[in-house]
């Protein structure tokens, strides 16, 4: 039996890289899909059609995470088309990397809005009928620099910490509701975004990861599946790292 069957997620940002990943694993352990994008149409088309070629119900919802009434708006789309919503995976992210003295507060305020105030949003969204059906697994993606910090990142740094300590809350408030809420915090993820990096930043990165590679989209998927699944009925409140050993 597959690991997710008949349950729905609501996976935000997942045209692309890890949110993609994400979806395309969750489709084949018999998940139904519905999916935010941002800024291509073409793209969520192609996800949607792939999703469904694992025999199960897709669906991507142009939406901004970081407005907290889109949110609410579409959880209440997701549910009437779907019915449920078992798991939230709440992935959307930017980044607009800049040393503390060169950052402008437009850069700090729209990292935070988009990567933690949308973690706020769409949790809200979901918990009323998560605490109906008394179940739901809520899953935050953070980082490594959330909780290691990162020089050049301070605004991204201080918006993936605050969601571990979100997380941890919800937790609290929600276990008693069979709600739980973790953490995944990635290491260095070859993506997309990554690809265009010099290979030699690259390889300096891999050097110091005992396992000798990046991740893949998938490694941090099959961590999901884990904390969506019945497999981990008795965690929450946790922050598991997939980082190869970066942080060991």
């Amino acid at each position: 039996m597959k690991l997710l069957e008949n349950k729905t997620a609501l996976i935000t940002g997942a045209t692309r890289g890890i949110g993609k990943g994400i979806a395309v694993t969750f489709a084949q352990q018999g998940s139904n899909v519905a999916f935010t994008y941002s800024a291509s149409i073409e793209a969520a088309m192609e996800l949607e059609k792939e999703l469904e070629s694992y025999g199960v119900k897709a669906k991507g919802y142009q939406s901004n995470a970081a407005n907290y009434d889109a949110a609410q708006e579409l959880a209440t789309e997701v549910l009437k088309e779907f019915g449920t919503i078992d798991i939230l995976v709440n992935n959307a992210g930017i980044t607009k990397d800049n040393l503390l003295m060169r950052i402008s507060e437009e850069d700090f305020d729209t990292v935070i809005e988009v990567n933690l105030k949308s973690v706020f949003n769409l949790t809200k969204a979901v918990i009323r009928p998560m605490m109906k059906q008394r179940s739901g697994s809520i899953i935050n993606m953070s980082s490594v620099v959330g909780l290691k910090g990162n020089a050049g990142q301070a605004n991204y740094a201080a918006s993936k910490a605050g969601i571990i300590g979100f997380s941890k809350s919800v937790a609290l408030e929600l276990g008693s509701r069979n709600i739980r809420s973790n953490v995944i915090a990635p290491g260095f993820i070859e993506t997309e975004m990554t690809a265009s990096l010099p290979a030699d930043t690259i390889k300096g990165w891999t050097d110091a990861i005992p396992l000798k590679r990046g991740g893949t989209p998938e490694d941090i998927a099959n961590a999901c599946v884990f904390l969506a699944s019945d497999l981990s009925s008795y965690i929450t409140g946790q922050t598991l790292s997939v980082d190869g050993g970066m942080l060991t």
